[in-house]
């Protein structure tokens, strides 16, 4: 059976088009760039403009802002406006955001054009898990979302990975500069395969009725998503995990410059390979997914065991070897928890428009979780002086994370016990 893209252009309807995907995949990469670029270049950026160490959080929680506060809605309006239209905006908001940033000095400049990139990410991070549900076919679609969980850590890894390379050369502006221009190409890749996906991903699909009569209620399926308990314990338990992830992310290269006198390069390959280690987790995740593992089930476990590591890396006496090798740990482990929670909106969702209200609600999840623990755990080593007492916000967070886990467990269990028949399968599968 075949299909018309937007624009004419004819594809398999019954096959995944692996080029669309791989295009929705190059602007989630792009679009990370502008979480991993600041950790690295945090030192370089304290000498030059003076930055205390909670402003430096600052600068990097800044770009959570509008997650915090929009996400959701913006998944809202994805239907109504068209994840393609929406993803591409979002790439050119964050590459004109990253040049402003370049044109306009001083600490004041670099939130607002932080805040900017923020906005970019927020839409890229909503719009894309809908791209990729227009471009597989249903066989391929759990494996390609948990394919895209991981584009967070391989982004932002990449951006650690070139920090040796520009940032002799050129300083954190060169960092800015080149994540400027993959934003771009990201943008073009993805107008390059704008006819490979289905309808659902063009403007306009989701105002009109399923009858074809009149304009649908915009409310209506937003309601419906939202009014589920699921959805809200599986954005919560995301915003525990990203708050320990993202505080090795941010504070890692600041604690190895600082406290260890390592040189740049070797720091940012460290940080990176840490985050890197959360791409094979992302996969495991959705693999484990798609064997039936339980969604609540997994994210209590994959807490737990990162709250343990997270006790740890965080012990003064142990060799720096094995802390640093339990923080991969951590990485990795928690890895699952992405994809687990982004992969289910094949299940919960049945309307464009509610994968993108799942996906905002998720990303707005994970941010709150980003924007609080960074600065927390900034104020707390400020005040105490010792990178120890972090564990103070991870650890409570790992424990939060396994209560709504097995909260979510519980829900799940539930819904398999009310199916017709008892032989229907569990919705958050």
């Amino acid at each position: 059976m075949t299909a018309a893209g937007r624009d004419g252009g004819p594809h398999d309807a019954d096959a995944t088009r692996w080029a669309a995907v791989a295009a929705v995949m190059a602007a989630g990469l792009a679009i990370a760039l502008n979480v991993g670029k600041v950790p690295v270049a945090l030192p370089a950026m304290r000498g030059e403009l003076g930055l205390t160490l909670v402003q430096a959080g600052w600068v990097s929680s800044t770009l959570t802002t509008v997650s915090l506060t929009a996400a959701a809605l913006v998944g809202m309006w994805l239907g109504r406006l068209g994840a393609l239209r929406m993803a591409i905006a979002g790439l050119l908001i964050g590459a004109l955001a990253s040049l402003a940033a370049l044109a306009l000095p001083g600490y004041g400049a670099l939130l607002g054009t932080r805040l900017a990139e923020g906005l970019g990410f927020t839409i890229v991070a909503v719009a894309c898990p809908a791209l990729v549900t227009a471009a597989t076919a249903p066989q391929d679609r759990r494996f390609a979302l948990g394919m895209w969980s991981a584009y967070m850590p391989a982004g932002a890894s990449m951006a650690m990975a070139s920090a040796p390379l520009l940032l002799p050369r050129a300083g954190w502006h060169g960092l800015w500069a080149a994540t400027a221009a993959a934003l771009l190409l990201a943008a073009l890749a993805l107008w390059g395969q704008r006819t490979r996906f289905d309808a659902g991903a063009h403007a306009g699909h989701a105002a009109v009725r399923p009858d074809g009569r009149g304009r649908a209620s915009f409310l209506g399926p937003v309601r419906a998503t939202l009014a589920q308990p699921l959805p809200w314990l599986l954005a919560l338990a995301f915003g525990m995990w990203a708050t320990q992830h993202f505080a090795l992310i941010v504070w890692m290269p600041t604690y190895l410059l600082e406290q260890r006198a390592m040189s740049p390069g070797p720091v940012a390959l460290l940080t990176g390979a840490m985050l890197v280690a959360c791409v094979p987790g992302n996969l495991l995740g959705g693999w484990l997914v798609q064997q039936g593992v339980r969604r609540g089930r997994l994210i209590a476990l994959a807490q737990l065991l990162t709250g343990l590591q997270a006790v740890g890396y965080s012990a003064e006496a142990l060799p720096d070897a094995l802390r640093y090798a339990l923080a991969v740990g951590v990485s990795f482990t928690g890895g699952v928890i992405p994809a687990a929670v982004m992969a289910s909106s094949t299940v919960l969702a049945r309307t464009p428009q509610q994968i993108g209200t799942l996906q905002g609600l998720y990303t707005q999840g994970a941010q709150i979780g980003q924007f609080l623990g960074t600065p927390l755990i900034a104020a707390v080593v400020a005040a105490s002086g010792r990178w120890s007492h972090a564990l103070a916000v991870s650890g409570s967070a790992a424990l939060i994370g396994v209560a709504l886990g097995l909260a979510a467990q519980r829900l799940e269990d539930g819904l398999l016990r009310r199916a017709p028949g008892g032989t229907t399968r569990a919705p958050a599968r």
